[in-house]
């Protein structure tokens, strides 16, 4: 009775109602409406991300007349299409040019078979003198390499959630998709995405194989072997993704030690229980101790050799049957001198597994090691390398919040426990390849440390793990400024530099080549002359690949007239114009700065 009494009060009591009662429902629906849709929010908010990436790189794509290097890769992969035949461009592997190849087929352009003139004039020749569209071919041509980089965001993301989970996750595909080096690369039929690309697949698969070798090592090995058959840049990672295939192995080992023995009998003693953290298989209390640390110590040690084994001898085999799909017959007619490679450079290049169009391949990248390039840093033009360059470079390029969750992103590696197994797995890499880049004699633009902000995208994603009250909210808005300074660029990519070196106007003062200027203006340079400088005379250094006849700029050289005849428009690369000497550093000085196009090309009037 007492009870039915009190039930009784409990529900006649009166509710109160107005603003007062609504307040804590109203609060609790947001989470409530969060917690439901749970499941439909993340893949909405990689979606966003991902169609935001792909927006900026198309329509970057669809604007920009090739760059220096694309013509040569799309020259290649369309006489590849017709010939089956390894003729061009051996100083990199196939693959890349096979990516290409597939847009172009698309596209499906008249080759002429019997142009007989070198890689580059293969390119424009295809592009500009065989009746063909160079707008709707170079569009064809990047596309593959746009939806490669859209694919590699989902490893990135896929990569962070096993450390962190999704919100770590969505930070790391945030940086990513945010990226103005990756944005710039990634919309350009080039090789450097690619092979950052699959390079960090493949550490993410050697990752996974701490727990499923078995299936995972032998994917490692075709992704490793995808980035060496893209480009010869990835051979330092080799030794690198050995070693850690071998340490997931020697964890997967030691993670089979951790399984718990069976139930002990009931008149067996009970073991006291071990202290948190500790590791029962190296424990003596451990009943299979002695086989982990004797007989199982041996097993392991011949496991993580021959997960070593497994990625490196299926990345070779990939290399190989990447050559074998251009030519099953391996004909190999180079068309250029191959020069000679001497000492160890020379043992090397004997030792590698290789086809002989690869190893050749090899000879030439050393010799352009050799060749005496000229660099431009800070307004100071050099010769030879300088091996803090790319560090420099990488400094003015990356967005100022992207460089802190970097770095937060790399002491949370190191510094909390759960993560610090993964440091190496994405730390090694980028400092083997960051090391290998900066000893290279050419300092020629960011693009060669494109695994920077791909690799510590996925690190930054682990800076959420910092146990600090104000983490959270300041890496949100570290990752808001990074997509406002991103979106603030568009769509000029390219020449990108952050706030604190004055944006991408500015970024020629300080840098050049593909930093800056990579031919990708030309059209628009001819949009501005077609309408604000109609019918004045134009002089014209450009450097790229284009041909400025093709798109109505009828312009002579300065630097091969007397300077007194020179008047009119002096319309000069930046990238000429860091490196100007002699006759046209003179012509630019004795000129008035008037306008600039895309941010990579200065108009002055004489």
């Amino acid at each position: 009775m007492m009870a039915s009494e009190e039930t009784t009060v409990v529900l006649d009591r009166e509710e109160p109602t107005g603003p007062e009662a609504a307040g804590p429902a109203t609060a609790a629906k947001p989470r409530e409406w969060l917690r439901r849709h749970r499941r439909l929010l993340l893949p909405l908010v990689v979606a966003v991300l991902l169609a935001q990436m792909a927006v900026a790189m198309v329509s970057t794509a669809v604007r920009q007349t090739p760059t220096i290097d694309e013509p040569v890769y799309v020259g290649t992969a369309a006489v590849s299409l017709h010939e089956h035949r390894l003729r061009y461009n051996p100083e990199h592997p196939p693959l890349g040019k096979l990516i290409v190849a597939v847009g172009v087929a698309v596209a499906d352009p008249r080759v002429d078979l019997a142009f007989t003139g070198d890689q580059g004039q293969v390119g424009r020749h295809l592009l500009y003198e065989s009746g063909n569209d160079p707008w709707r071919l170079m569009l064809w041509a990047r596309l593959p390499v746009i939806t490669l980089t859209l694919l590699f965001g989902l490893v990135v993301f896929a990569f962070a959630r096993d450390l962190v989970g999704a919100r770590g996750a969505v930070v790391a595909l945030a940086l990513y998709a945010f990226s103005p080096d990756v944005i710039a690369q990634g919309s350009l039929a080039t090789l450097d995405l690619p092979v950052t690309g699959f390079l960090v697949t493949s550490v993410w698969l050697v990752w996974r194989a701490r727990r499923r070798p078995r299936l995972w090592l032998p994917l490692s090995g075709v992704a490793l072997g995808a980035a060496l058959a893209t480009k010869m840049s990835a051979l330092p990672a080799v030794p690198v993704l050995m070693a850690l295939a071998a340490g997931s192995v020697w964890v997967w080992h030691g993670r089979r030690g951790d399984e718990p023995p069976a139930a002990p009998a009931a008149s067996a003693p009970t073991a006291p229980p071990a202290r948190r953290g500790a590791r029962p298989w190296l424990g003596t209390a451990a009943p299979d101790a002695r086989s982990w640390l004797g007989a199982g110590r041996r097993g392991a040690l011949l496991g993580a050799g021959a997960g070593a084994a497994v990625v490196a001898l299926t990345a070779v085999a990939v290399v190989w049957a990447t050559y074998l799909a251009v030519d099953p017959r391996l004909r190999w007619t180079p068309e250029q001198h191959i020069p000679a490679a001497h000492g160890l450079h020379g043992l090397l290049v004997r030792l590698m597994p290789f086809p002989d169009a690869y190893r050749d391949g090899m000879r030439i990248q050393f010799a352009f090691e050799n060749a005496p390039w000229k660099g431009f840093l800070f307004g100071r033009l050099y010769s030879g390398p300088l091996w803090y360059y790319l560090p420099a470079a990488l400094l003015v390029k990356t967005p100022l919040g992207m460089l802190a969750l970097w770095a937060a992103g790399a002491l949370a590696l190191v510094t909390v426990r759960r993560l610090r197994p993964a440091a190496p797995y994405l730390l090694a890499p980028t400092a083997v390849l960051l090391a290998a880049a900066m000893l290279g004699s050419r300092d020629f633009g960011t693009r060669y440390a494109l695994f920077m902000p791909v690799f510590l995208a996925v690190a930054a994603g682990c800076a959420l793990a910092l146990r600090l009250r104000w983490t959270p909210v300041a890496t949100w808005a570290l990752v808001l400024f990074v997509a406002v300074s991103s979106m603030g660029t568009y769509p000029y990519y390219l020449p990108y530099s952050n706030e604190a070196f004055g944006g991408p106007a500015r970024t020629h003062l300080r840098l050049h080549d593909s930093n800056v200027d990579w031919g990708q203006d030309l059209g628009a340079l001819a949009d501005r002359l077609r309408d604000r400088y109609r019918g004045k005379r134009v002089w014209l250094v450009y450097k790229g690949s284009g041909v400025p006849s093709y798109y109505g700029i009828h312009a002579a050289d300065p630097r091969r007239r007397p300077a007194d005849e020179v008047r009119g428009l002096l319309v000069v690369s930046d990238s000429a114009v860091a490196k100007a000497t002699g006759r046209l550093a003179a012509l630019i000085h004795s000129s008035r700065e008037i306008d600039e196009v895309g941010h990579s090309i200065t108009i002055y009037r004489r």
